[in-house]
């Protein structure tokens, strides 16, 4: 039996306004930037099943032009809840090309155990995955990725993900804007970089 969370850290951690609501995080705010990218490429998009309703200033998730409201069933039942729950799918038909898993919260635990039940389940996936959170935190990432439990994996997650900054992301989406239709997903390998430990 294997239990999939169904509210990621960053939920309980948002900041409530007066009213009660829940206020936009930088969480938030990456995922529809995410969202809207790949709608821009001319891919379907896909947010975790329990953010749909979410939205950032303004603008609500489940009115972006390409937001698909269910997956292609090609997996068992239980790696498709947590195909579900992953913060951000770029899909081409009925194919994944990108998997992302935002982490600001002061854990990255989430995501990343998220990604490592997915490649315990699919061993032969073969789903760029990648976890995205600020420059500040990129040696933590890089630390937690190389845990001994995650490099038990077969492939090691270190081999799979890659890591993504808030800041290189900003950036290039900004840079790509006029271009943003022509993009293919590969383009993430220029603005992503291994989280191996380098040698000293």
């Amino acid at each position: 039996m294997v239990t999939v969370p169904e509210e990621g850290e960053e939920e309980s951690t948002e900041p409530t306004a007066a009213d009660g609501a829940k206020e936009p995080t930088v969480h938030t705010e990456v995922q529809y930037q995410l969202l809207k990218l790949g709608a821009d490429m001319g891919l379907d998009v896909w947010v975790a099943r329990n953010d749909k309703s979410k939205e950032w200033q303004g603008r609500s998730f489940s009115e972006l032009p390409k937001l698909k409201t269910s997956l292609p069933h090609q997996f068992d039942i239980v790696t498709n809840r947590i195909v579900e729950m992953i913060d951000v799918l770029w899909l081409s038909g009925p194919a994944i090309v990108s998997a992302f898993e935002i982490e600001s919260t002061t854990s990255i635990y989430s995501g990343l155990l998220r990604m490592a039940d997915l490649l315990a389940l699919q061993p032969n996936l073969n789903i760029p995955l990648f976890l995205v959170a600020p420059e500040d935190r990129r040696s933590k990432v890089i630390n937690e990725i190389n845990r001994p439990t995650f490099s038990q994996l077969n492939p090691p997650l270190v081999d799979v993900c890659r890591y993504i900054s808030f800041e290189s992301l900003n950036s290039k989406v900004a840079e790509v804007a006029p271009f943003v239709r022509y993009l293919k997903p590969d383009f993430l390998q220029e603005i992503s970089e291994s989280c191996e430990v380098e040698e000293e």
